[in-house]
Formats: C-alpha cells, structure tokens, sequence
C-alpha cells in the first residue's frame, strides 16, 4: 500500500465550499481507501491504497467530491515519498526556520515551464521570493500572506496551471502523519 497526501483547494473559506472533514474522510473511506485521516479544516487528508498515479487519483477523488459535497474543485495529491522531498528540497531553510507561517508551498496540478515561472517572479511587487521545483512552488512572504499581492489568482495565471498553498507548518505537519518525524 501506498500512502498519500491529497491536498483540497479553496474549501471552507469563509462558509463557501464547505466540506466537513469527518464526510471526507468517510467519503475516502467509502471509495475503498484505506486509514483515511484528515489535518485541520482546510482539507488536507492522509490515505492509504495501492499504488495508482496522481492524476488518476485527483479524477476520481474530485468526481466524488462533487458527487457527495456537490462542490467542484481541485484535489492535489502526492505520494508521503515525493511529500518528503518536498519537505528535503525546501531552497528557504533559514526562513524555515525562522518565520514558517510566512513560508508557503504550493502544489501544482502540472509542474510549470521555465518561462512561466519566470512570468510569475516578474509580477512580483513586492519583497516576495519564489522558487519553482517540478509541481511545487516555494513561495516567502516576508510581510504576510495575507496583505500580498501575490495572489493565488495571480500565481495560477502566471504558471498556467492550477493549486493550493500551505504553510510551512502544515507542510511539516503532513509530512510528519505521512512519513514520521524528521530526522535531523
């Protein structure tokens, strides 16, 4: 069995899209994965089955969710291997370290294009950093997520590809219920 880490995009946000996590994880649970378990209410959920690719999984996972909770959204999905070379290839260790919840990685239906990624360092404004790694995006956010301009909107549009974004803390969060504690 492999385990995997779906990530959901823009749920239960401000009351839209509202999808509880205990009907997730029964709906996982009735689609024949296995040890179904849920993170926070921002739709992160920790499965088990055999071994299938991504997008195989993020179609079916999206149909049921728009079966069951009738919304119509992303799902991201790795493998806890390719979660923990997430984790690994962090190119901000010291902003890691320092200021996680500024820290975000975004994960990325399609691993974007060179030029793309480059479209999107150029819109940025402010003092954000970003770096690109295959599907994920790293992204710093020296003054705050919140007050960027650096949006999800804009990001997608920039790398022609949809995603989510999570903090550094939830990054490590999931990567410790996939894969175990780090080791230093």
């Amino acid at each position: 069995m492999t385990t995997y880490i779906g990530l959901l995009r823009a749920i239960n946000l401000a009351g839209r899209n509202v999808v509880p996590m205990a009907g997730l994880r029964d709906m996982l649970s009735l689609l024949g994965l296995t040890e179904p378990r849920s993170l926070l209410q921002s739709g992160n959920v920790l499965f088990q089955c055999r071994p299938r690719t991504a997008a195989q999984l993020e179609k079916v996972l999206e149909a049921e969710l728009k079966k069951t909770f009738a919304v119509d959204t992303d799902f991201m999905v790795r493998t806890a291997d390719e979660w923990r070379a997430i984790v690994e290839r962090n190119p901000f260790p010291k902003e890691a370290a320092r200021d996680p919840g500024h820290l975000l990685v975004f994960c990325l239906k399609d691993a974007p294009d060179a030029a793309d990624v480059k479209a999107l360092q150029a819109a940025v404004k402010d003092r954000e950093v970003i770096r690109a790694d295959g599907r994920q995006a790293y992204i710093v956010y020296p003054d705050g997520i919140g007050r960027s301009r650096l949006t999800s909107a804009l990001i997608e549009k920039k790398l022609g590809t949809r995603g989510t974004g999570r903090n550094w803390n939830t990054v490590v969060k999931l990567n410790a219920l996939a894969c175990g504690p780090a080791t230093p």
